[in-house]
């Protein structure tokens, strides 16, 4: 059974459309057609209907699904052990979106340059759901927030980064307290579903403070825009840049408060294991080259707060 038609099949499913899979797949619609048609012949039975503007499975279809993403998996997998010493194969990584900024762009650089077969599927998303593919085996690698549970022994991290907590206010506020700003200003709080919003809300709690909420919201970027425009104060973590371009904002050092340390996630046993570690050499290396070129000089850092 080709593997091709059954990817063919796949990519229509998942789509709706035989000209979204042709264009992903780089062949034409009336190839898309032909694939199915000979996988439909070698099965026996329809695979795919048109149901209004989209095509699905059929009950067949659908019956053998799972199955055809097994067969693929095993397959990718099966081109990784082979290609494991040639350092060309695909790996699934997962980027919390703090990252897909702020480190991605300068990885992808750096693995075009120096590891050109190495291919990325990239899925941005919660540390947490990250986490719950690589258990999972959905993804390969992650670049994420360090878990604050006690990792299993089949996984493997390594810290890339450890981010301060700061205290960003508008540069109306001319506080220099960040206790006093966090108690008395109008707060817009960082998600608590994320694990750094958790590592927010634990270093409050150790406070003992109480911030006059105004907002959660998911997205640091989304964070410091409303704090620039005058609508409250914020404790975010201190994210590779860029930060939102005019998004100007006092930024004052939490003292005391813990780090969220970001770092790579896999798992020790995977089969594309050479590759998730050329993968980790070259974050080590684009991290590295990211935070000199952004390191602040000996009069910023002692600042107590600066516009971004």
């Amino acid at each position: 059974m080709e593997t091709r038609f059954l990817q063919t099949f796949l990519s229509v499913v998942q789509t709706g459309s035989l000209s979204e899979a042709a264009r992903r797949l780089n062949i034409t619609p009336s190839a898309v057609i032909q694939r199915i048609k000979a996988l439909e012949d070698e099965i026996g039975r329809p695979l795919i209907q048109r149901s209004g503007h989209t095509m699905q499975p059929t009950p067949a279809g659908a019956a053998i699904l799972a199955e055809v993403e097994h067969m693929l998996a095993v397959a990718d997998d099966i081109k990784a052990a082979a290609a494991s010493d040639l350092e060309t194969g695909l790996l699934r990584v997962g980027v919390i979106n703090s990252a897909l900024t702020g480190l991605l762009p300068d990885l992808l650089v750096q693995l075009r340059q120096n590891r050109p077969g190495i291919e990325l599927y990239i899925l941005p998303g919660m540390s947490g759901d990250l986490y719950s593919c690589i258990i999972d085996g959905e993804l390969d690698a992650a670049i994420m927030v360090q878990p604050h549970f006690a990792l299993p022994k089949a996984l493997d991290w390594l810290l890339l980064r450890q981010e301060e907590l700061l205290v960003i206010t508008p540069l109306s506020v001319t506080e220099t307290d960040s206790r006093a700003i966090l108690k008395h200003q109008p707060f817009i709080r960082y998600d608590r579903n994320h694990w750094g919003g958790r590592i927010v809300d634990l270093h409050l709690r150790k406070l003992k403070i109480r911030p006059r909420e105004q907002y959660e919201l998911d997205s640091l970027e989304a964070i410091t825009v409303l704090v620039s425009r005058g609508l409250g104060v914020s404790l975010i973590p201190d994210w590779l840049p860029p930060w939102p371009e005019g998004a100007n904002v006092r930024r004052i050092k939490a003292s005391g408060a813990p780090t969220r340390d970001v770092g790579i996630l896999w798992s020790r046993s995977s089969k594309r294991l050479p590759l998730i570690r050329a993968f980790v050499a070259e974050a080590v290396s684009a991290i590295r080259l990211k935070q000199s070129l952004h390191r602040p000089s000996a009069r910023e850092e002692a600042l107590p707060a600066r516009s971004w």
